[in-house]
């Protein structure tokens, strides 16, 4: 039986995981680029305290998401998909932000079925919820989770923030080219 349902993470994943760094840059007097950012955490990385850099985040995550870059090779890929397979974003950012990301979506024409904002990084429910059968991940805990508690394969897309030991499930890919010819081969291959 085809796949009928991808999951996609947005930011890091469709979004390009460089689109923070102007902005921490310019808040935090930096000179960042991404192959600095070897943890999740940023807070950490930036030696701020976790209530600093929520707030930070909170007065500037609407601009951020708005002007958010696109990955590379997304677009034609998630194009091509749009008639192929269901579309069902599933993101741990707010549902407060569910305009905004919206409009960045119509704006940036970038095709979707059903977006998810959950307002957490588990998204392990909303997965089981969509019936989702592959996911699309930047996250390192958040793609070994999915991997081993939903059973479906994770594409998790390579970066300095996300290295890591992954389960079987769990599969690494530079880009978008790579993913869409792994999914065609996974797909010709069930």
């Amino acid at each position: 039986m085809p796949l009928q349902r991808l999951g996609l993470d947005i930011d890091g994943t469709v979004t390009s995981p460089k689109t923070f760094l102007p902005y921490l840059n310019s808040s935090f007097n930096k000179k960042l680029v991404l192959e600095d950012i070897t943890q999740y955490d940023l807070a950490g990385l930036l030696n701020v305290s976790k209530a600093e850099f929520l707030n930070w985040l909170k007065e500037n995550e609407e601009h951020i998401y708005s002007n958010a870059y696109i990955a590379d090779h997304a677009h034609p890929t998630l194009h091509r998909w749009k008639n192929e397979y269901e579309l069902v974003y599933i993101s741990a950012r707010g549902n407060h932000l569910f305009e905004t990301t919206k409009e960045w979506f119509t704006v940036n024409d970038v095709p979707y079925h059903h977006i998810d904002l959950i307002g957490k990084h588990n998204k392990i429910e909303s997965i089981k919820h969509h019936q989702v059968e592959v996911f699309f991940e930047d996250k390192h805990d958040n793609a070994c989770a999915i991997a081993e508690e939903c059973n479906i394969p994770v594409i998790l897309f390579n970066t300095p923030y996300n290295q890591g030991p992954t389960p079987s499930g769990v599969i690494r890919m530079n880009n978008w080219i790579d993913a869409k010819e792994w999914l065609y081969h996974y797909e010709s291959g069930r």
